[in-house]
């Protein structure tokens, strides 16, 4: 693909949007910036993009959205680990998701004839495919353990991502992209970038026993970019980083604060037993916990990843994590937030 092209950007405004929106402006592409009605980010603030405002359950909204682009990136996905059966998940991460990419094939088909095939990115995540070691990380060949965490944010997106490559045909081409855990500037929520807020506070008491790909979201973003321009319609890429356990993160972290990381080590069984206590005052008092059960467990496992697929087929470069941290608390301090 090429500059001047117009990209239907979904949750343009969020963390990776709005990091994948600039990757864009800066290619020379034209950007159609799917939001919210009453979201106000402020991380499209001065970019030259065409708003397109509404609900991206509404039919018609959606549809409207998709004529005159060329592509869409698809981002928007709800990540909520808590409750872990979720019944609204399900309707934004696999039917918006089926529903934009059926608007999207509507608005090629409609096109003058001999108009080119419309490129479809999905982001997905990486835990749709197992984990590995650092000796073996896991990659785009790893079967899917479903129900593995008792997580609908996992198995929903693994849904949409198999659906979605099922659709894959003239003139809709859809490509997958799997990021990891990322840091990184323009986490508004924030999200991942609560970690580094919670060690500036002195609120971390000790590292679980995991750990992660640990990915900077500006290359996570390009590497998005690129897989709209050479991904092979069909194909999955996993888009990571450093695999590092917790407590190598956290001393990055801190490196980047100037502060010392947290020396605790904390066994398995305790995460475990502070997780399932998080869980249970949950189902009593209906407010969402610090820590829950699927996410103590998911704090205990090595969830890392290997990158090979995308640096060999789209030229993605693995970041240092460091520079995404203090990059991430840069943005932090520009908005009085760290």
């Amino acid at each position: 693909m090429q500059g001047k092209t117009t990209v239907l950007v979904t949750g343009a405004d969020g963390f990776l949007g709005s990091n994948i929106v600039r990757v864009l402006l800066d290619g020379g592409y034209r950007v159609r910036a799917m939001v919210e009605p009453s979201r106000r980010t402020g991380s499209l603030d001065g970019l030259a993009v065409d708003e397109s405002r509404g609900d991206l359950l509404d039919p018609a909204f959606v549809a409207e959205s998709c004529r005159g682009v060329d592509a869409v990136i698809h981002t928007v996905a709800s990540t909520a680990v808590w409750p872990s059966r979720d019944p609204w998940m399900r309707s934004l991460n696999v039917d918006a998701a089926m529903g934009l990419a059926r608007a999207a094939e509507a608005a090629a088909r409609d096109r003058e004839a001999g108009g080119s095939a419309m490129r479809f990115v999905h982001v997905g995540t990486a835990n749709s495919f197992a984990s590995g070691s650092a000796q073996m990380p896991g990659d785009e060949s790893g079967p899917y353990d479903a129900g593995h965490f008792g997580l609908d944010y996992q198995d929903t997106k693994r849904e949409a991502q198999e659906l979605l490559l099922a659709m894959s045909r003239p003139p809709l081409e859809v490509i997958v992209v799997n990021p990891t855990f990322m840091f990184g500037p323009w986490d508004s929520k924030p999200g991942s970038g609560a970690m580094i807020l919670a060690l500036a506070k002195r609120g971390v008491p000790g590292s679980s026993p995991g750990g992660r790909s640990f990915a900077d979201v500006r290359a996570v973003a390009r590497g998005t970019v690129a897989a709209l321009e050479r991904g092979i319609p069909g194909d999955c890429y996993i888009l990571g980083g450093e695999n590092l356990s917790y407590a190598q993160v956290f001393a990055e972290i801190a490196a980047v604060l100037g502060r010392k990381p947290p020396r605790a080590r904390m066994p398995r069984a305790a995460v475990l037993a502070f997780g399932a206590l998080g869980s249970l005052a949950a189902s009593l008092t209906g407010k969402a916990p610090q820590v829950s059960l699927a996410m103590a467990r998911i704090a205990c496992e090595t969830q890392y990843y290997s990158s090979a697929k995308a640096t060999r087929e789209l030229g993605y470069a693995v970041a240092p994590i460091g520079a995404a941290i203090a990059a991430a608390c840069e943005w932090f301090r520009s908005r009085g937030m760290l």
